[in-house]
């Protein structure tokens, strides 16, 4: 017997468990499936758990926006730690390059609900004690940003959502959506696993790395392709830096575009960069590079970093789209079927947000956000006209 629910969630990760637990809270009957053993075993948990509005595109703004306003508000609500800290992201400047593409950006990032302002030299001192000083201009502060666990939160959504009645399958695979109708009049209705058949009157792909494939079962090319990043945490240190900071400063061994490290609630130091050539595809085994250059650009910004000790290094998956911008919505032509893909390594400070406006997309017909931000996520958009900005 083929079971029924209202909604089928494909992914139990950072966009999958807000959604089930935002759809349960609205008593719709929900099912989660993922192919790994539990949730937030994909790319949520190789994520360092920070979580900022400070984007330039309006539609990441807003929705991270709704994210923090979750996240922070979640101890309330459930009465879980998650490890939420609020101390903001700083991006620090030292040349004028920099300090252009920031400035202008300010007013549109003001203009969506941000509180952010560029603050001196002094200003930046104080919110990054140690920092390095030569050369140093001022940078952009938005102080209401912050860092949350992944790995906590993840199991918060999931148990959350369970109380509210939502079921969720692991160790599943999907071969298949299931539709009627014929090619241009399609309603998804389902899904086909590796243990069966589900039913559902709306299917969520959210699949991450793997959600194109699930797409293209139903003839939707939407051009989500993965490349890999490497992260490393530190043992834990005596609690002095606030922010999440971002040098968005190319390296000078020419092989980083920029790089951002932060202080978690625990005291431990987690870091990343972005890379100038990318790597393309799902390896995820560390390289003997990223080390040496992240370790030399850390103490080169703040000297005090050079005694750390690192404790873990791992690499993790982007789901890049050629625009740089989440998938977010109902593809035309294609009843029943909604998207959260795409987050270009954003999912897990995107997630919350995200899920909320699919719950409220599914359940009322319309996206939380206005809807002509969140069509700037437009499954149906052109995704090779816009170009990449600093910090989309």
């Amino acid at each position: 017997m083929t079971k029924r629910y209202d909604v089928i969630i494909i992914g139990a990760g950072s966009v999958g468990n807000p959604t089930a637990y935002f759809l349960s809270e609205s008593g719709f009957k929900v099912l989660v499936i993922d192919e790994l053993a539990s949730s937030g075993q994909g790319q949520n948990k190789s994520a360092i758990g920070g979580v900022r509005a400070t984007h330039s595109d309006p539609a990441k703004i807003q929705i991270c926006l709704q994210s923090l306003d979750i996240f922070s508000g979640w101890m309330e609500k459930t009465g879980t730690n998650i490890g939420w800290k609020k101390g903001g992201y700083c991006f620090p400047v030292f040349r004028e390059k920099e300090e252009k593409i920031l400035k202008s950006i300010l007013p549109i990032q003001k203009r969506h609900g941000l509180k952010i302002d560029w603050i001196d030299s002094d200003g930046i001192k104080e919110v990054v004690p140690g920092i390095n000083e030569k050369e140093l201009i001022g940078g952009t502060f938005s102080p209401n940003d912050g860092q949350v666990s992944p790995l906590l939160a993840a199991e918060s959504f999931t148990n959350e959502a369970k109380k509210l009645g939502a079921q969720y399958q692991y160790h599943e695979s999907v071969i298949d959506l299931l539709i009627d109708g014929n090619k241009g009049s399609l309603s998804v209705n389902g899904i086909k696993t590796t243990k069966g058949e589900y039913k559902a009157d709306a299917v969520v792909n959210v699949a991450g790395a793997h959600a194109s494939n699930i797409c293209k079962t139903v003839g939707l090319d939407i051009p989500v392709n993965p490349d890999s990043h490497e992260a490393g945490i530190t043992a834990p240190i005596e609690p002095f830096l606030d922010p999440l900071v971002v040098d968005i400063r190319p390296g000078a061994e020419g092989k980083t575009a920029n790089f951002y490290f932060g202080q978690n609630l625990e005291g431990q130091i987690i870091f990343c960069y972005t890379p100038i050539k990318i790597f393309p595809g799902e390896d995820r085994r560390s390289t003997s590079e990223f080390m040496p250059i992240m370790a030399r650009r850390m103490v080169e910004l703040i000297p005090r970093f050079k005694n750390l000790t690192i404790r873990r290094l791992w690499r993790g998956l982007y789901p890049m789209t050629p625009d740089g911008v989440a998938v977010v919505g109902k593809p035309s032509g294609i009843e029943g079927l909604y998207l959260g893909i795409g987050t270009c390594g954003q999912g897990f400070m995107m997630g919350p947000g995200i899920g909320l406006n699919l719950a409220s997309l599914i359940t009322r017909g319309a996206p939380t956000i206005k809807r002509e931000v969140f069509n700037l996520l437009s499954p149906d958009r052109d995704f090779y006209s816009k170009k990449k900005e600093a910090l989309k």
